[in-house]
């Protein structure tokens, strides 16, 4: 790993700036790429399905690659050219895809860079946590980088409805945002890097935290690709009612995630995992069957709930970090292991949404979100299996 240029609390708060022009970036895109593919090129339920492939795919592959880079340069300066991938990608995807193809293209390169950025994130925060309370800093990280998408929503939402604010702008800034957090990660390297042997850990130790990634992956695809779809295409919402969600969403999250980061530290990753599939669990009832149990008007409310609260819930993914901390035989196991779970993770991201847009046309989006509350439910006996740790392993 770099030894970072800059010390203490002033490279903790360029990491944190980083991290949040990163979350600006991926927050315009991800907000805006549904209707996006919507509105351009008209696909189908199963095509938005296949869509997922070249999104997800770099996780699986360029994770295991970025792994190899990693000990060869060090996380820092991985960091920084994940970074200007994803600007790359990104200009790509809004400026010079004539066709669906080759937005698939682009969009595979701009999740290339992202995706080997997503493991860093966590390995580098651990480790500037000192061992001390990893869970506190992580939430803190994520209640930062919220506060960033917060911004990214309100610009979303007034420049579409008042301002006439085109997709490809939105583009551009996510590509200039992602430029400046690769540039600031410039001034965190530090000339001598240290080049460690090339590994990739898949231990039996670790299965449960393997394990507990394939069911994120899982729950989190269905929930990335097809919550916002339902949106679209059942109730007919346009990208403004994303914004707006989106505002809402990080408004509470930058309050929420803090403070789960704190209850990690206090409670335990098991209380927190298994409770957060019970919540799954009736987020999924709530998609499936808020339209034939109520009105029209209060289903679209009580899916909003849903869709907010599970943004709250993505960030419960700091808790299999934090017990990966605790039972990890050393330090240096951290990062390997993490981007071992992404990889994992990303090869049932890539299949999920395939089957989930084949069971969409087959039996309707119902049965989409059935099949994510039974994934909820083999998720909380799961985190079941977590041993309570009251002290770190390492750090």
């Amino acid at each position: 790993m770099n030894t970072l240029f800059l010390q203490g609390r002033a490279r903790l708060i360029l990491f944190a700036v980083c991290g949040a022009f990163v979350a600006f970036a991926v927050s315009l895109q991800d907000t805006t790429f549904s209707n996006y593919i919507d509105v351009t090129y008209h696909i189908s339920d199963v095509m938005r399905g296949w869509t997922e492939l070249p999104r997800e795919f770099p996780g699986f592959f360029m994770v295991l690659l970025a792994f190899s880079l990693f000990y060869a340069f060090g996380d820092i300066r991985l960091a920084v050219i994940a970074n200007f991938i994803a600007a790359i990608g990104i200009i790509g995807m809004g400026f010079y895809s004539h066709n669906y193809l080759v937005f698939l293209g682009f969009t595979f390169l701009m999740q290339t860079g992202v995706h080997v950025y997503m493991p860093l994130t966590s390995s580098i925060a651990v480790t500037l946590s000192g061992g001390k309370n990893p869970g506190t800093l992580l939430g803190q990280l994520q209640g930062v980088s919220t506060m960033a998408s917060f911004c990214a929503f309100i610009f979303i939402f007034f420049g579409f409805r008042y301002f006439h604010v085109s997709y490809q702008l939105t583009y551009l800034l996510a590509a200039i945002s992602f430029a400046i957090a690769g540039l600031l990660f410039i001034l965190m390297l530090n000339k001598q890097i240290p080049k460690t042997k090339s590994r990739l850990l898949l231990r039996k130790r670790y299965a449960l935290f393997y394990w507990l990634n394939i069911l994120y992956g899982a729950r989190k695809q269905v929930f990335l690709t097809f919550a916002p779809w339902v949106l679209i295409k059942v109730y007919h919402q346009h990208i403004e009612v994303f914004a707006i969600l989106g505002i809402v969403g990080a408004a509470v999250g930058m309050f929420f995630k803090p403070f789960l980061g704190r209850m990690i530290d206090k409670l335990g990753e098991r209380f927190i995992l298994a409770a957060e599939a019970v919540v799954l669990v009736i987020i999924c009832v709530g998609y499936a069957f808020a339209q034939r149990l109520f009105s029209n008007q209060i289903a679209l409310v009580l899916v909003f709930a849903c869709y907010i609260i599970d943004q709250m819930l993505m960030g419960v993914s700091m808790a299999r970090v934090t017990y990966l901390k605790k039972i990890a035989l050393e330090p240096e196991d951290i990062s390997p292991t993490v981007a071992m779970g992404i990889s994992i993770d990303h090869i049932v991201s890539m299949t999920i949404p395939i089957g989930a847009g084949l069971l969409w046309y087959s039996l309707g989006y119902e049965a989409v979100f059935i099949a994510a509350a039974l994934i909820a439910v083999v998720n909380f006996f799961s985190a079941l299996k977590i041993r309570d740790i009251h002290q770190n392993v390492v750090g």
